[in-house]
């Protein structure tokens, strides 16, 4: 089975079921996953995710928010450095 074939099986049930069993390390009926069964039901997921739904919506996404380049998440805040003291 190639790639193409196997995304063609897949649904968002079967995505589900596969990135829980990931996340807990193990099947819905409580058989471990090996290494190699993780690592594949891993691109699985990705790969039908990147097929199938928008960018925001996809495992790992992280919203960079709309700063302009060089501007920092804290340059509108302009406080004195205090250092902490140890008494």
């Amino acid at each position: 089975m190639n790639i193409e074939q196997m995304l063609a099986v897949l649904d968002p049930e079967i995505v589900g079921r596969l990135k829980t069993a990931v996340e807990i390390g193990k099947w819905p009926n409580g058989v471990a996953l090996t290494q190699e069964q993780r690592q594949t039901c891993m691109q699985a997921v990705y790969a039908w995710e990147m097929k199938n739904l928008p960018e925001s919506e996809r495992s790992g996404y992280i919203d960079r928010g709309t700063k302009e380049e060089d501007e920092h998440c804290d340059s509108h805040v302009e406080e004195e450095f205090k250092p902490i003291r140890f008494v």
